[in-house]
């Protein structure tokens, strides 16, 4: 399997061979799952010998489930998804990953009530509008409010290991509020927690907030543009302001099928790659037509309108205050479909901080499990395949990467991360669990772990 492979990597298109020919790929409804829309509609796949089957599917568990037992080739996930099944928090599970779909695309959306109850505390501008990035000690009177009439403080995410749930966190302990922790005989995720954190389906989320079931929510597009043209609520935040050009969604298959399936697997991240490369083309050009392919029902199937709101560069933050917001949505600036192994790292730590991983673990941990799970090589075939095919150039691809981003500070607490040194990054956040602690019994201990 490694030499088919690596004669693969210094084949053309029409000289690989393919494993398996029809494909049935699993997502669910949201914007993020552009590339594969792109792929199938705009013959990629086919170009690749690819005769590929779009699924939706209900919610990410079922998406992961339906792969590991392989009703479904691969599908669109979480990018921490994988992470969380190497784990074992969840479902234990060998899932990896050579594609980043996406960076950015998430939002923070809060009801009219909590809205009302924060916006007269918020600096303005010029024009009366407040200004961003909001942080979320501006949350704290609507959640102190909430405590004082004796109700709990409730937002929705999409799952336990989403990059929802990780920002949302993020967010709220930036602004002094304590998100919960985990624990092994507790992964409600709500042990300590100012606001309480739930699971919901995306789509579900803005009849969750209408309903009150929720006093918010962390979800991507296009279901914060949905609470606005609802009228049931106001994003506030953007991932892109808590952690700029953070990654959202891969391409996730299991291990066993990539290696029984290479050749299968380099066409499948050529075409995706190729759809990344369509999205972002000529500074967004063909949003408009893409937002129109992902409004029909068998992709996600919202109106044309709140999906192009943040598709084609911008964003609505309430009635009449539509942003420019480039970036929102990026599909292979940035190097976006490559899998770093620093964006790894960042999910695992947060695990870690949050209980998900119960022990302390060492800086070679981290990086070996991200090695482990986000699989560079595949992925750097591909782009090589494509390149000489004259479908891609050179620059186009961060050949000269160890899998390490630079070190950044741009986060929404300005707080730096190192990729290369997890567990200091660890050590200075001030909410969450610290070296050598655990949680147990509903409470923060000193336990021995590694170091």
């Amino acid at each position: 399997m490694a030499a088919a492979a690596l004669s693969a990597a210094h084949a053309s298109a029409a000289e690989l061979e393919l494993e398996k020919e029809q494909l049935k790929i699993g997502f669910i409804k949201l914007t993020d799952m552009a590339p594969l829309a792109i792929a199938y509609e705009k013959g990629f796949f086919e170009d690749e010998g690819l005769y590929v089957t779009l699924e939706p599917q209900a919610n990410w568990k079922v998406i992961l489930d339906r792969v590991i037992t392989g009703e479904l080739d691969g599908a669109h996930m979480l990018a921490g998804q994988p992470l969380g099944a190497a784990v074992g928090f969840g479902t234990k599970a060998d899932i990896v990953t050579s594609f980043s779909m996406d960076l950015n695309g998430n939002a923070t959306t809060v009801s009219n009530e909590v809205w009302n109850l924060m916006k007269a505390r918020l600096p303005t501008d010029a024009q009366g509008k407040p200004m961003h990035p909001i942080k979320a000690d501006a949350l704290k009177p609507a959640v102190d409010a909430f405590k004082a009439s004796g109700k709990p403080f409730k937002m929705a995410m999409v799952f336990p290991v989403s990059t929802h749930n990780y920002e949302l966190r993020y967010w709220l302990a930036a602004g002094g509020l304590h998100p919960g922790f985990y624990s092994p005989t507790d992964v409600s995720g709500q042990i300590k927690a100012d606001v309480f954190l739930s699971v919901t389906p995306p789509p579900q989320m803005p009849a969750a907030l209408e309903a009150g079931t929720v006093n918010g929510y962390c979800v991507g597009e296009p279901w914060n543009q949905q609470a606005i043209f609802k009228g049931v609520g106001v994003p506030i935040v953007t991932d892109l302001e808590i952690w700029k050009n953070n990654p959202e969604k891969v391409f996730g298959v299991t291990r066993a099928w990539a290696q029984k399936h290479p050749n299968t697997h380099l066409a499948m991240l050529k075409a995706l790659i190729r759809a990344g490369q369509w999205l972002d083309a000529n500074n967004g050009a063909n949003r408009k037509e893409a937002a129109q392919i992902l409004s029909r029902p068998e992709y996600v199937g919202a109106d044309y309108r709140v999906i192009a709101n943040s598709m084609t560069g911008t964003f609505e933050f309430g009635r009449g205050d539509k942003r420019s917001v480039p970036d929102f949505n990026v599909f292979f600036r940035y190097y976006a479909t490559y899998p770093y192994y620093s964006d790894a790292v960042w999910f695992l730590t947060q695990m870690r901080r949050w209980g998900q991983i119960p022990l302390s673990q060492t800086d070679q941990w981290y990086h070996e499990t991200a090695k482990k799970v986000y699989l560079t090589e595949p992925y750097l075939r591909a782009a090589r395949l494509l390149i000489e095919e004259k479908k891609a150039k050179q620059e186009d691809f961060p050949w000269n990467s160890d899998g390490y981003r630079p070190p950044t500070r741009e986060f929404i607490d300005g707080v730096e991360y190192d990729g290369r040194k997890p567990n200091e990054y660890l050590q200075k956040l001030t909410i969450g669990l610290k070296q050598g602690q655990a949680v147990e019994s509903g409470n923060v201990v000193s336990k021995q772990g590694a170091t």
